[in-house]
């Protein structure tokens, strides 16, 4: 039985709602998840962090094998990405319906967290901001929250693009608190190393439509027009713009993110350089990626498949007719059901 310890001085607040799961049925009334939003203190003074938490109102007495905190990638606040309802539900809804205490985390700089002073200035003003060091240390900081507010050792952790970076390494250095990993569309080296690059800005900025493109390269022409339903794209730029107070308002609207990831990006993958050692990564890991994801394509991921530790804990799946966005497009279901089972199953035999 979990249990609830006294507030953790990180809260600041937490905002409490009853939201259903799905679409109301005549014939059969959906369960109720609970949705608490926290802003909790970082590792350095001044900052805060937006945390949310989904569970159903009556949630079985659950173990820590079953809370999970998603971490987003390089340029979408993990709102818009991880609890973006399209069509009743978000990939929250799902995971939580399946009996599991499921958190988001922004780390600084982006969502609802705190920006750094920087972002309020030109981006050429200053250098690249929120490098993976500190993002790691944002997401300690969650997890530290998260554990001690439920009284658990364990946290189970789901990343996506440079996500996925920032978990490995935390899982890496924390074995001790990881209880499986997923890295969805991971990054990876890249195959053609970079000899030169330009100087980055504190951040980078970019119209909706761009980024949809960008993140979509892969799928063939004649089928990018359908990867995503009617009326999702609009409801996904919709809900990442209201994140950026100052973006929002330019004309076109943008949406900011830091420029640390891309500086480590020249530093460190177009380099040849691994950001972390995946040989010391003990806990059960699933890798998933799309079928026409260029952005992390499968041909990474099967390289850091290979230098994961050998055993049986350990899988890679590839989901066919999607993209990087996989997780907002029509074809969603396969990648949440593949990983819900690897959850579920916890990495052991079938």
């Amino acid at each position: 039985m979990w249990c609830i310890h006294g507030i953790f001085t990180a809260v600041a607040t937490a905002l409490v709602s009853l939201v259903p799961s799905s679409p109301p049925n005549a014939a059969e009334r959906p369960p109720v998840l609970v949705r608490e939003e926290f802003m909790i203190d970082a590792a350095d003074p001044g900052i805060k962090l937006y945390v949310v938490n989904k569970h159903l109102t009556n949630l079985r007495e659950l173990s820590s094998e079953k809370i999970l905190l998603f971490v987003h990638g390089a340029t979408q606040p993990a709102e818009a990405t991880f609890d973006l309802s399209l069509d009743g539900m978000s990939w929250m809804d799902y995971i939580a319906r399946h009996d599991w205490d499921v958190y988001l985390v922004d780390v600084r700089g982006y969502g609802r967290s705190t920006r750094p002073a920087e972002m309020d200035q030109p981006a050429e003003s200053n250098p690249a901001v929120v490098r993976t060091d500190v993002a790691i240390r944002d997401v300690a900081s969650a997890v530290d929250f998260i554990l001690q507010r439920r009284g658990s050792t364990k946290i189970n952790l789901i990343g996506w693009s440079w996500g996925t970076v920032i978990t490995a390494a935390y899982a890496a250095e924390h074995a001790d608190k990881v209880a499986r990993l997923v890295l969805y569309g991971p990054q990876w080296l890249e195959s053609s190393p970079a000899t030169s690059s330009s100087p980055l800005g504190a951040y980078v900025a970019a119209p909706m439509h761009l980024a949809k493109e960008r993140m979509q390269t892969g799928a063939p022409d004649s089928r990018k027009h359908d990867l995503m339903p009617a009326g999702w794209f609009e409801a996904w730029s919709t809900a990442a713009l209201a994140t950026d107070q100052v973006g929002s308002r330019q004309n076109p609207p943008v949406l900011r993110s830091p420029a640390g990831v891309f500086q480590d990006r020249q530093e460190f993958w177009r380099q040849g350089k691994p950001y972390y050692d995946p040989q010391r990564i003990t806990a059960p890991t699933l890798i998933a990626v799309a079928e026409w994801d260029r952005a992390t394509p499968i041909e990474g991921a099967q390289e850091l498949f290979r230098q994961l530790p050998s055993g049986p804990g350990k899988r890679l799946v590839e989901v066919g007719e999607g993209t990087h966005l996989l997780m907002l497009e029509k074809n969603r279901m396969q990648l949440f059901e593949e990983i819900q089972h690897f959850l579920d199953k916890g990495g052991g035999p079938n």
